[in-house]
């Protein structure tokens, strides 16, 4: 996975009315939820602000980063958690952080790349890719930047499964059910099976 640096300050100050003070000043409220569990058992939030102009190159982006959070000089490696934007200016309101370590599994979404000339759009189909993204879950070291799938056998009016997938020491956490990729028949491609006949 690529990683990108993130530097941030804790915040003191919570609530609607700071975080709005934050965002006029160019920065993001943000979390961090990491190994610290609280006395319910759930994990605890670290408050921390990052300014928009570091988080944007992690945000508008296909590509799904490992994030280097440098908190007040205290380094911690994190991947986005969950994001949340102004519903009209689709600007960044908000930003939670999963911490990570070497070991730990983490489930995330990894970019889907379909490679070669299938069979079927050979004969006229269309190829038709259905999801973008496949959740994988591994240690963060072992995930890579892109699934590449391999679509030269792929006949007309067949589909590619997650279920019929594997990749090397990852697990896929999309449901085995879920159609990736498809090749749908055309007109061009009725009418060659059709003069064939």
């Amino acid at each position: 996975m690529r990683e990108i640096a993130i530097n941030g300050q804790k915040r003191e100050a919570t609530g609607k009315k700071a975080s709005k003070l934050l965002r006029k000043e160019g920065m993001v409220p943000c979390n961090l939820y990491g190994e610290v569990k609280g006395e319910n058992g759930l994990p605890e939030a670290l408050s921390f602000q990052a300014p928009f102009t570091e988080l944007r190159k992690a945000v508008y982006t296909p590509h799904v980063y490992v994030v280097n959070l440098n908190i007040d000089g205290k380094e911690r490696k994190a991947i986005i958690k969950e994001l949340q934007f102004h519903p009209t200016t689709d600007a960044l309101l908000h930003a939670d952080f999963y911490e990570v370590t070497e070991t730990k599994p983490i489930t995330v979404g990894i970019p889907v790349k379909l490679n070669g000339l299938a069979q079927g759009v050979r004969e006229g189909g269309k190829l038709n890719l259905s999801i973008r993204k496949i959740d994988v879950t591994a240690p963060y070291k072992n995930i890579p930047e892109i699934l590449e799938i391999d679509v030269t056998n792929l006949g007309l009016g067949k589909a590619i499964k997650v279920g019929e997938l594997s990749f090397e020491g990852l697990e896929l956490a999309t449901p085995a059910q879920v159609v990736v990729c498809s090749v749908k028949e055309t007109r061009a491609s009725k009418a060659a099976a059709a003069a064939a006949e």
